[in-house]
C-alpha cells in the first residue's frame, strides 16, 4: 500500500538522530522518495538510515488499526471501543488505587508538541506524578552536569558549524562516524590540523579518523574517563596552561577543583586507566595550544553511575582552559535521540514543567497552571525517574501508557522490566509497529509517523526545526495529540486539548515564557518564514545561537566548577574470569532496532548481534571468528556471533543494543543509576564470556 500524496515534495528533517539532517520527502506511485537537502548540519548528506527512512511508511508490518489483546492474541477493535475501555479502566484504577497507580513513559523521539502535551496529560488528565521518559537513559547525566555548571542545559551551546574552524576537538565517548555520519564533516578541519582527539576503549569508526596524523586515539579502560579528565586537568594546572584571567572573571569553585586534580598526576592516571603518561601530557598541551579548542562528550562517558561527575570533570577542564562562551571554542554534549533536546525541556521529565521549569517551584506551578486553566495545587509534585518507575510496575504502578519507547529492549535489566510489564493490570502502547513492548500490551494504538504529521523538533544545537507532513497516514492511524484529546474528554479532564500541532505549539510557547527554555517568540509560521531559531527565544528577541558570550545562566552570571573525584569501585574485568561489557550503536541501526530491523538494506548489512573481543582474549577463551558466544552474569544470558578484532581492549567486549530476544544486550546490564541524574550504567557491566558449545 502506497501512502497517498499530500502534494509535491516537502522539506522536513530525518526521523532518527538529533543531528536532524534536512531532507525532502516526495510522494510517488511506488512510495515516497528521499533526497538530501542542503542545511548547515548535514550539507545535503544523509546516512543509510536517513536514505531508507521512507521505506517504513508503507511497511507490511505497520499497525494500521487499534488492537486489543484476547486470550488468543490481538483482535482489531474500533477506536471508540478501544478508547472507551482504556478510559474506563484508567478511571477504575485511579478510583481504587489512587492516581499514582497510573504511569506514563514517553520518548525522546516525540515532537515538542507531543512531549509537551504528554506531560500535561499525565498531570491534569490522569493526575499522576508517575511520568518519565527514555531520555533518562540518554541525556540525563549531561543535563545534570550542564545545569549545575552553567545554569542551563542545551547540548551544544553553539551552532555545529562553529566546529569547522577548530584547531583541536576532544571527543569523549562518542562514535559520531557511526551514529551520525554527516557530523564528521565538521571534524575535517581539526583532522587536517592533526587535532582530533578521541577517547574511547574501542578503536571505533570515529577513533580511526585519527589515523594518518589526523589526531590521537586515547584508549582508557572502561569507566575510567573521570580519572583521565582529572589527569588532563592536573597537567594543564601543573604546566601553567590554565586561563587564569578567565577563571577569575567568569567562574566559581576553582580552588576545590585544583585540590582534587593535584592528586592525579599522569603516572598515577596511567596506572588507573592504562593511558600512557606521555600521551596524557601531549593531549593536555594540545588542548591548551589555542587556535580554537572544543571539548565534546557523549554517552560513552555519561552512561555510568558517575556519569554526571565525569561530564562535570569535562566541563571543569573546559572552564580552566577558558573555552565556554568564546567564539571559536567551547564545551558541548552530543544529544542522541531525534528530539532528545526538546523532549527534555517541556514536561516529560518527572520533575519538570514546560520551559525547563522545576515542578517544585511555586512560581513555575502558578505560571503553567494559568496556561492550563487549572489550580496550581492540582498539579502533582515530582515523580520518580525512569528506572525507579519501571521497578514499580505491577506493584505501586498498575497501569502504564507508553509513547515512543521500547523498554523491553532499551531499559537496563530488561528481564525484570518484562516481568513488571506482565504484572500490570493495563498496558497501552502507542506505536506504528508491534515492537517488543507493544507485543505485551493490552491495547496497541496505531499512530502517525514522522512524514505524516506536522510539528517541531529541537536539534542537538538547540535549533527549533519544522517537521512537515508529506504523505497521508493510513486511514485509521491517529496522532498522539488526537489520542490524548479523546482520552482527556472521556476522563473529564480540565483544560484545552488541541489536536492541531500549530495550536499546541502556541500553548507550549506561552507555557515556556520566562523559563530557561523559552520558546515564547516562536510559532509554526515564524519557523516557516523566519531565520534559524535557537532557544532561548523569548518574545521580541531573535534567539540565541551562542550561549554564554557575556554571562552564564546562574543569577550572578558565573559558571560553577564542582570538585569531583572517582569513588572506589569493584574491578569490572579480569577477576574470576570476568570481562567488561560496553554497549553502543551501529551505523545501520537505531535505538532498539524496532524500525531499522525492518528495513531490508539495513538488516542485510547487520542481520544479527555480534560481540567484539580482542584476539588475545578470544585465544584465551578458545573462541574464533564467527563462533557462537554466550555472555552471562546473574541477570541473564546473551548469545552473539564472535567478531574478533584488534579494535578493542583485551579486557573489554562490545555489544550493540539494537537487538531483541536472546540478543538483547540489556539482559545483562544492571539497573544501577547515577545518584544525581538517575541515568543507568550501560557502559560498565561485568560478564563471563565463553564459546556456546563449551557451556553445553
Amino acid at each position: 500500500m502506497t501512502p497517498a500524496a499530500v502534494r509535491g515534495g516537502r522539506p522536513t528533517h530525518c526521523p532518527y538522530c538529533a543531528l536532524q539532517c534536512a531532507m525532502t520527502v516526495t510522494p510517488g506511485p511506488a512510495g515516497a522518495t528521499i533526497t538530501g537537502r542542503d542545511f548547515p548540519t548535514n550539507r545535503g548528506g544523509l546516512c543509510k538510515k536517513g536514505w531508507t527512512s521512507a521505506e517504513l511508511l508503507a511497511h507490511d508490518d505497520r499497525v494500521r488499526e487499534p488492537l486489543r489483546r484476547t486470550a488468543d492474541g490481538f483482535e482489531s477493535v474500533t477506536w471508540e471501543d478501544a478508547l472507551d475501555e482504556i478510559a474506563d479502566r484508567l478511571r477504575d484504577l485511579r478510583a481504587s488505587r489512587g492516581p499514582d497507580a497510573v504511569g506514563v513513559f514517553g520518548g525522546g523521539g516525540l515532537t515538542n508538541e507531543k512531549a509537551y502535551q504528554l506531560g500535561k496529560f499525565a498531570r491534569i488528565a490522569l493526575g499522576t506524578s508517575r511520568i518519565d521518559y527514555n531520555g533518562r537513559f540518554c541525556m540525563s547525566s549531561a543535563a545534570a552536569a550542564g545545569n549545575r555548571a552553567f545554569g542551563i542545559d542545551r547540548g551544544l551551546p553553539f551552532p555545529v558549524e562553529d566546529l569547522d574552524g577548530a584547531h583541536t576537538i576532544l571527543m569523549l565517548g562518542s562514535n559520531v562516524a557511526a551514529t551520525m555520519p554527516p557530523f564528521i564533516g565538521h571534524l575535517a578541519g581539526a583532522r587536517e590540523r592533526g587535532g582530533l582527539i578521541v577517547v574511547d576503549p574501542r578503536r571505533s569508526e570515529t577513533a580511526r579518523l585519527t589515523d594518518d596524523d589526523g589526531g590521537i586515539h586515547v584508549q582508557p579502560a572502561p569507566g575510567t574517563d573521570l580519572v583521565v579528565l582529572l589527569g588532563l586537568t592536573h597537567v594543564v594546572l601543573a604546566e601553567g596552561l590554565a586561563d587564569a584571567d578567565y577563571v577569575a572573571a567568569r567562574t566559581e569553585g576553582f580552588d576545590a577543583v585544583r585540590r582534587v586534580a593535584n592528586a592525579w598526576w599522569p603516572e598515577r592516571v596511567q596506572e588507573a586507566t592504562g593511558v600512557p603518561a606521555a600521551q596524557l601530557r601531549t593531549v593536555a598541551r594540545r588542548l591548551a595550544a589555542g587556535g580554537g579548542t572544543f571539548i565534546l562528550t557523549g554517552r560513552g562517558v555519561e552512561q555510568h553511575v558517575d556519569g554526571t561527575d565525569t561530564a562535570t570533570a569535562a566541563i571543569n577542564l573546559s572552564l580552566i582552559l577558558g573555552l565556554p562562551g568564546r567564539r571559536g571554542s567551547g564545551y558541548g554534549t552530543l544529544t542522541g535521540q531525534g528530539n532528545g533536546q526538546g523532549g527534555r525541556e517541556h514536561g516529560q521529565k518527572c520533575d519538570q514543567l514546560p520551559g525547563y521549569r522545576k515542578i517544585t517551584d511555586p512560581a513555575a506551578r502558578a505560571h503553567v497552571a494559568a496556561v492550563w486553566g487549572v489550580d496550581p495545587a492540582s498539579i502533582p509534585g515530582p515523580g520518580v525517574p525512569a528506572v525507579e518507575l519501571l521497578s514499580m510496575l505491577g506493584t505501586e504502578v498498575a497501569a502504564l501508557l507508553v509513547h515512543g519507547s521500547n523498554v523491553v529492549v532499551s531499559a537496563p535489566d530488561v528481564a525484570a522490566v518484562r516481568a513488571g510489564l506482565g504484572a500490570l493490570d493495563l498496558l497501552v502502547v502507542c506505536d506504528f509497529f508491534l515492537s517488543e513492548t507493544a507485543q505485551l500490551a493490552d491495547f496497541v494504538l496505531p499512530v502517525t509517523q514522522w512524514a505524516e504529521e506536522e510539528g517541531t523538533m529541537t536539534s542537538l544545537e538547540g535549533r527549533i526545526l519544522r517537521r512537515r507532513r508529506a504523505v497521508e497516514a493510513p486511514p485509521l492511524a491517529r496522532s498522539e495529540l488526537w489520542i490524548m484529546r479523546e482520552l482527556a474528554a472521556r476522563l473529564d479532564a480540565p483544560g484545552v486539548w488541541a489536536t492541531d500541532a500549530a495550536e499546541v505549539f502556541d500553548e507550549l510557547a506561552r507555557a515556556s515564557r520566562g523559563g530557561i527554555a523559552d520558546y515564547s517568540g516562536l510559532s509554526h509560521a515564524a519557523l516557516d518564514d523566519g531565520p534559524a531559531a535557537y532557544w532561548p527565544y523569548p518574545e521580541g528577541s531573535s534567539g540565541t545561537p551562542r550561549l554564554f558570550l557575556e554571562r552564564f545562566a546562574h543569577p550572578d552570571g558565573r559558571a560553577r566548577m564542582v570538585a569531583v573525584a572517582p569513588a572506589a569501585r569493584t574491578a569490572s574485568a579480569d577477576t574470576a574470569g570476568h570481562l567488561t561489557l560496553i554497549t553502543g550503536r551501529l551505523l545501520e541501526h537505531y535505538q532498539s532496532g524496532a524500525q531499522t530491523r525492518r528495513v531490508p538494506e539495513l538488516l542485510t548489512a547487520r542481520p544479527e548481534v555480534t560481540v567484539q573481543l580482542h584476539p588475545a582474549t578470544a585465544a584465551r577463551l578458545g573462541i574464533t571468528m564467527d563462533d557462537t558466544v554466550e555472555l552471562s552474569n546473574d541477570r541473564g544470558i546473551v548469545r552473539a556471533r564472535a567478531e574478533v578484532t584488534t579494535g578493542i581492549r583485551h579486557d573489554t567486549v562490545f555489544l550493540p543494543f539494537h537487538f531483541a530476544d536472546d540478543g538483547c544486550a540489556n539482559l545483562l546490564t544492571e539497573a544501577a543509576v547515577d545518584p544525581v541524574s538517575a541515568m543507568p550504567e550501560f557502559k560498565r557491566t561485568r560478564v563471563v564470556v565463553a564459546r556456546a558449545e563449551v557451556l553445553r
